[in-house]
């Protein structure tokens, strides 16, 4: 005799559709309070920096680390840090993949 209970999904607070666009607010705010200002010397270096992080995107990675941490409840500042930590290494994995000793690519 096997017995299969009836697993029900989640239901999520809000719609989906609206928690991605939260999301999303959320990283941007957090990495506007991480980066350097644009104009903190050296800012040629700052403005390079906050343009590859700030310069929109989908937010795949950090909206990953959000659904995470929901599911797990983890610590709302916890996973602000993880989520910018994932999405500067990939803005740097871009901007390196660019750089003249590999594609040398303008974009």
């Amino acid at each position: 005799m096997t017995c299969a209970a009836a697993v029900t999904p989640p239901v999520l607070a809000v719609p989906l559709e609206h928690w991605i666009i939260d999301s999303g607010v959320r990283f941007d705010r957090a990495a506007e309070r991480s980066l350097p200002r644009a104009d903190d010397i050296p800012t040629r270096l700052h403005q390079a920096m906050r343009y590859a992080v700030l310069n929109g995107g989908k937010r795949v990675r950090p909206l990953l680390v959000f659904a995470a941490g929901d599911v797990t409840e983890a610590e709302s500042d916890a996973l602000d840090r993880a989520a910018l930590a994932v999405e500067f290494v990939h803005a740097y994995s871009l901007v390196h993949d660019d750089m003249p000793c590999m594609d040398n690519d303008v974009l």
